[in-house]
């Protein structure tokens, strides 16, 4: 090991615990490739995300982080495959996300998320290292690049996973040293939809029809909607046309800016009804 490389590591080492690790894991990795954004975020089933490091230097309105943190983060392709554990790793946003993602309101949204619009309709790459802490709880950090600069390389990519176990390391002990009481009293609940979710659509749906219009939220088209519930494409629409129908709208859009209304209305509003 060179002694630049063991420096770094007992920095790292002696940065968790405290509000310094995410920042001295921006230092190490920006010697391995560029970026310009970062954020770690430890997510859990049904409840709002801690933001464990703040690396959006400043690029990042506090009404749209603050909007985020109230709900958005329940469509973040991030949080989704938190929830449903999945494999530890360094993924790209784009491997995780939905088929209509990147073109669903939520992706293209200058208000609600931070990483995929900066700008309206200006997609920042994003990629993350999954660091699963206990079922259904995980902390994600990741790295964000404009595509004006250019889209995180399969080399950058690889470099990154051969670091993987070290900050996977560092990130769980950090959390289980500092945030060990945001999980410790999590529940393995099977529970399929979000509190959100059911406030939003509460006395109007079915528990079927609530999930899938959450999928319609989450960027999946009628297709990946027919997968994930192993049901015929023509059944997904005609759950679409009654959810429609008993919220008295007719788009995804319009469903879209009913829990945006939700996100950003008073918590005790009642939206629909």
């Amino acid at each position: 090991m060179r002694d630049a490389d063991a420096k770094m590591l007992s920095t790292l080492i002696g940065a968790v615990g405290t509000d310094r690790l995410g920042a001295c894991i921006d230092t190490a990795l920006r010697s391995t490739l560029a970026f310009e954004m970062s954020c770690g975020y430890l997510f859990r089933f049904n409840q709002s995300p801690l933001l464990i490091h703040n690396g959006y230097n400043r690029s990042v309105p506090e009404n749209t982080l603050c909007a985020y943190l109230r709900g958005g983060y329940l469509l973040d392709p991030f949080y989704v495959a938190c929830i449903n554990d999945h494999p530890a790793g360094v993924w790209r946003m784009s491997d995780l996300a939905p088929d209509c993602f990147f073109s669903s309101g939520f992706a293209i949204s200058p208000d609600l998320h931070p990483c995929v619009s900066s700008e309206h309709g200006t997609q920042i790459e994003e990629i993350g290292f999954i660091v699963p802490v206990q079922p259904r709880v995980a902390v994600v950090y990741s790295l964000m690049r404009t595509l004006k600069h250019g889209a995180f390389l399969s080399s950058e990519i690889k470099a990154l996973e051969t670091l993987a176990p070290v900050i996977s390391a560092l990130l769980e002990l950090h959390c289980r040293l500092r945030h060990s009481d945001f999980y410790s009293s999590a529940q393995n609940s099977d529970a399929r939809s979000e509190d959100a979710f059911v406030h939003i659509l509460q006395g109007q749906l079915t528990e079927t029809q609530r999930y899938i219009a959450k999928l319609i939220l989450q960027g999946h088209s009628n297709h990946s909607i027919a997968a994930v519930l192993n049901i015929s494409e023509g059944t997904v629409k005609v759950h679409k046309h009654n959810i429609y129908q008993r919220l008295d709208i007719s788009t995804n859009a319009e469903l879209f800016r009913l829990f945006i209304g939700y996100l950003t209305g008073p918590a005790s509003a009642t939206l629909v009804g």
